[in-house]
């Protein structure tokens, strides 16, 4: 009988001593026993290293490395550099997975063959108290899914994918430059973008991965992310100059949802709309619906804009002009 697979799991960690023993615990809980366990403490100055060396003193999969502050991507970078498996999961150091999550992802990627580079599961959004606040049915969309993509991070977040790392390392890991340009929050969809480009993808449609969202996260931080999609749409539009039409409408729809949901009042709802979100797609890429439209129009760009209010009269004057541009 066949030694089973050697898995990487990625953690980065800062400043995550309030959350970081239970996503290790649900980390040394799974059914997939063969692990190994890359926690990165990115220059937390709380107790997160304190925290990890305890658990590894039980748990010899457990390995701690530290390195000055230098941002998720970079620290997700460095364990997918220590990596010694030809498979990485990452996971957030305040996010939790079910037991079986690792089992049924390499069951999925064995099952759809060596095509499929990446497999994600369903999320349920939990509260700061680990409590399941949201879980809504996700996509299901397999093989090639470039088309899907443009119109969102469906697989959810960072902590739902199990990787080939060869393809990690081809399209070239996180892009830590995000960080520098003030537009961190899109490393997880870039990087399945830059995957997707060249391989498949499969999914194991359950719930198994425990997504913490909260008004603090940098998830929250709105023109951070406006800037962050931004930056990608472009990237994307070079990429695939024939959809420029679907990428930006994609783009300006899920702006607009981001900025109608930040300006709620109640936390919790905010948590479930911005989930609902995350995961909308405002229609599958098109090739019969295409348009020379630049993706840098004049006074839309999320740089451009002045703050939330700017950006959304923009938003609706634009999305006026692609109605017009279908209809012509």
């Amino acid at each position: 009988m066949s030694e089973p697979d050697l898995v990487t799991v990625i953690i980065p960690a800062f400043n995550a001593a309030r959350t970081i023993d239970e996503t290790l615990r649900s980390v040394r809980s799974q059914t997939h026993r063969r692990l190994e366990i890359l926690v990165v403490d990115d220059g937390s100055v709380d107790a997160t290293a304190q925290i990890v060396r305890s658990h590894a003193a039980e748990d010899r999969r457990i390995r701690l490395i530290q390195q000055p502050h230098s941002g998720v991507a970079a620290a997700r970078n460095r364990a997918i550099a220590e990596a010694t498996s030809d498979y990485v999961a990452p996971i957030d150091a305040d996010d939790l997975w079910r037991p079986d999550k690792i089992e049924k992802q390499l069951a999925r990627l064995h099952r759809d063959g060596e095509t499929v580079a990446l497999v994600y599961t369903w999320s349920a959004v939990i509260d700061e108290n680990s409590r399941i606040v949201a879980a809504v049915p996700g996509p299901t969309h397999t093989g090639n899914v470039v088309g899907k993509i443009f119109g969102g991070n469906f697989p959810g977040n960072g902590s739902t994918v199990l990787m080939r790392k060869a393809a990690v390392i081809e399209a070239g890991g996180y892009d830590p430059s995000l960080r520098a340009r003030s537009a961190q929050g899109v490393e997880d969809w870039q990087l399945y973008f830059r995957i997707a480009a060249y391989h498949e993808f499969s999914v194991v449609p359950e719930y198994l991965t425990g997504y913490r969202k909260t008004a603090t996260g940098m998830s929250a931080d709105l023109l951070q992310m406006l800037r962050s999609r931004d930056l990608l749409a472009e990237e994307m539009c070079n990429r695939y100059p024939d959809y420029m039409a679907e990428i930006k409408d994609a783009r300006l729809y899920r702006g607009q949802k981001s900025i109608f949901y930040s300006r709620s009042r109640n936390s919790s709802a905010r948590v479930l709309a911005t989930n609902a979100a995350d995961r909308a797609e405002p229609g599958s890429a098109d090739p019969t619906r295409r348009a020379p439209v630049s993706c840098r129009s004049a006074g839309e760009s999320a740089l451009s804009a002045t703050g939330p209010d700017a950006w959304s009269g923009a938003l609706t004057a634009k999305r006026g002009l692609l109605r017009q541009r279908r209809r012509s």
